[in-house]
């Protein structure tokens, strides 16, 4: 990806909005209008009285990107963000090579190490082994998606492999799109990243950042993305293409606009509205 700014949509995975017609008819539109790609989000568990995630009703990301992915045939299909070390990286690897070989090789790995202590002990994982289990699957992912009769060790897992095989492979190459904002998700972006993938942060908080990246990673297929949460339809359209501009000025690539409607019809105004003032932006939606 060069320096022309893109964009995707958020799919209504989540909450009232969210229901196998209306993500369906989203990655449709989201394909029609020219967005680049359809993403989704990740909670598995939520504590009763958490004010974040907005709602505890949240479709399981492969399963929703599944599903967008056989009603559409171009739209990219990402994850913003897996959490990978709540997840074993060996069904990780499986679930998104199916999903790519499915799809035709559409999916990007949005992917951090994580926030939210309660959905860990949930799980029974060490919150505390969080960033080396998300290091350490990265290397997994990128070793069986490329290699075969693998024999290995990988400790902070457990997971030992003697002379395995775990096909199917991706079409290509599935690039990874690190997320988070401490200077340790920023680190892991530069050192094993494609690209980076930011969520709901203002241009001059992440400037810096995005400055430090593009020194590490001039190379133009690193990608700098940011998710937001405007909605055209509650929003001011100006505000919006202020806040565009000045992520453009910041470094930023790539943006994930996430609408707030909780029905379906009112979610698919949004994105479509939406699509208007990112043409009227300058934003590239030819793809």
């Amino acid at each position: 990806m060069n320096d022309q700014l893109t964009a995707g949509i958020h799919l209504p995975q989540a909450g009232p909005a969210a229901n196998p017609e209306s993500i369906r008819r989203t990655a449709v539109l989201a394909e029609e209008l020219g967005y680049a790609d359809v993403w989704v989000s990740d909670h598995l568990a939520v504590k009763t009285a958490a004010s974040y995630p907005p709602s505890p009703y949240i479709f399981e990301p492969f399963i929703a990107l599944t599903w967008a992915a056989a009603a559409t045939s171009r739209v990219g299909l990402g994850t913003s963000v897996l959490v990978l070390p709540m997840r074993n990286p060996l069904f990780v690897a499986k679930a998104l090579a199916s999903l790519d070989q499915l799809s035709g090789g559409r999916v990007i790995l949005g992917t951090a190490a994580g926030w939210y202590e309660a959905e860990f002990k949930a799980l029974g994982i060490p919150f505390e082994e969080r960033g080396a289990r998300t290091d350490e699957a990265i290397e997994i992912l990128r070793r069986l998606w490329t290699d075969d009769h693998i024999t290995d060790n990988y400790p902070v897992h457990g997971i030992k492999l003697d002379s395995m095989r775990t096909k199917p492979q991706p079409v290509g190459e599935i690039p990874i799109w690190i997320g988070g904002h401490a200077p340790v998700a920023i680190d892991r972006a530069i050192r094993v990243g494609d690209g980076w993938h930011g969520a709901f942060q203002p241009a001059e908080k992440v400037v810096e950042s995005i400055r430090r990246m593009k020194a590490a990673r001039p190379d133009t297929g690193f990608t700098i993305s940011m998710r937001t949460g405007w909605d055209a339809l509650e929003d001011d359209h100006d505000e919006i293409r202020r806040e565009l501009d000045r992520y453009r000025d910041a470094g930023v690539t790539h943006l994930v606009p996430e609408p707030r409607q909780t029905s379906g019809a009112a979610f698919l105004e949004s994105v479509e509205a939406m699509a208007g003032i990112l043409r009227s932006a300058g934003v590239d939606m030819s793809a």
